[in-house]
Parts: structure tokens; sequence; C-alpha cells
């Protein structure tokens, strides 16, 4: 079965209970299909304010695969980044490195920032 990573903001509705995206997120995360990228993480751990946001965000993460920021992904993110301001169209530091993470782990996103990830040549967005 194929992974799919999931951006903050999905994360983010599944904790609020937001449809439609809490629907696919839970479904994804019943069959073990789910994971995001230690950048989503740093994101969802420094907005959750006060114990119950914090435990119901460590709990998601301890269900979620967490993709690293590792060589290879800081190598696409630079690519990805140097591509887009070229262009004219840079997407901010942490959605490069979210999808040179996906780009090199050549796993898909699930976003509802399609604005900013459908300029990645090569990323799949779900």
């Amino acid at each position: 079965m194929a992974v799919t990573v999931a951006d903050s903001d999905v994360l983010i509705d599944f904790l609020r209970a937001s449809e439609p995206e809490a629907t696919q997120v839970a479904e994804a995360l019943r069959h073990g299909r789910l994971a995001t990228t230690m950048v989503n993480l740093f994101e969802l751990v420094s907005g959750a304010h006060g114990r119950r946001q914090q435990e119901g965000v460590a709990d998601l993460l301890a269900a979620l695969v967490i993709y690293p920021m590792d060589e290879p992904s800081a190598q696409r993110a630079a690519e990805v980044r140097r591509d887009l301001e070229a262009r004219g169209e840079g997407i901010g530091m942490a959605d490069y490195l979210i999808a040179g993470i996906c780009l090199a782990h050549g796993v898909p996103l699930l976003t509802r920032n399609r604005r900013h990830f459908e300029r990645v040549g090569g990323l799949s967005l779900v």
C-alpha cells in the first residue's frame, strides 16, 4: 500500500474534525498509509497551545511515519527553491522543505495548499 504524506493543513483539519479532510485522514490512518514530515511535525507541535491541543497533536504524530529532513531531501528542496525563485514563483521555506522531502522519498502530498505545491515539478498531489 502506498504511503501519503499529509501536510499540516489537513492534519489540523483532522484534529478539528473539519470535513472532508478529517475523513480522508482518518481513513488513511486506519489503513496505516499516512505519514508526515519533520517540518510538519515542527509546525504542529509549535502551533499547539494548551495541554489538550498538545496531547491531541502528540497522539496524532505517534500514529504517523515521520519522514526526516535528510541530505537527499535538502538537495531536492534546494533544487525546488532555485527553480521556483528563478521563475518568481517562490512558495516559502517550509513548503520548499516539505516538497523536497516528498520528492526525495517518492511520496505524494495530501494538502489543501495546491496553489503553492502545484508549482513544484514532479510532485504528486492527492
